[in-house]
């Protein structure tokens, strides 16, 4: 099976926090996709991206933490401790600790929808197409494509400007 990934495109986030909502229904409370303005007008959705050598995995104690045959780093919450070593090394800042079970929990892709043949709910929800499931060779499409776009733009179109004005 083809390894598949997510991709969030910032400059395409417009802040709705849509993919935050979807994945907390989905997740029964949690979000696991937290979308953050770190200046006025600018918005950072954070999630797990489920890295080839994903040090979390690495340093976990008692191996709760797993990459599944997709590549796709998954929380078994009766092996956790909560000891927060991978919280600790995490570059990306997408693993939380949830308060009512003193477990980690991140993005695990929608494990469930994938199963059914569905992409994640983040993805299939985003208004603005920020956020891009598939293979390697299909998100890789789309970013080529998009940053054709704006290079176009960019080019032809003096002015114009990657940044929004909120």
């Amino acid at each position: 099976m083809a390894k598949r990934v997510l991709h969030v495109d910032a400059t395409l986030c417009m802040g709705c926090k849509t993919c935050q909502g979807v994945c907390e229904f989905i997740h029964k409370g949690v979000p696991l996709v937290r979308v953050y303005e770190p200046l006025k007008g600018i918005f950072m959705p954070i999630v797990c991206r489920h890295c080839e050598k994903a040090p979390c995995v690495e340093v976990c104690p008692t191996h709760a933490l797993h990459k599944d045959e997709e590549g796709v780093v998954l929380v078994n919450s009766s092996k956790c401790i909560g000891c927060l070593m991978c919280l600790a090394v995490c570059p990306f800042g997408a693993l939380m600790l949830d308060s009512r079970t003193r477990t980690i929990v991140k993005c695990d892709m929608c494990v469930d929808l994938r199963a059914q043949g569905v992409p994640p709910a983040c993805a299939s929800a985003c208004p603005a197409a920020a956020i891009a499931y598939g293979t390697i060779e299909e998100v890789g499409d789309k970013i080529r494509k998009r940053t054709a776009e704006v290079l176009v733009r960019t080019r032809f179109m003096p002015g114009y400007t990657l940044f929004r004005v909120p």
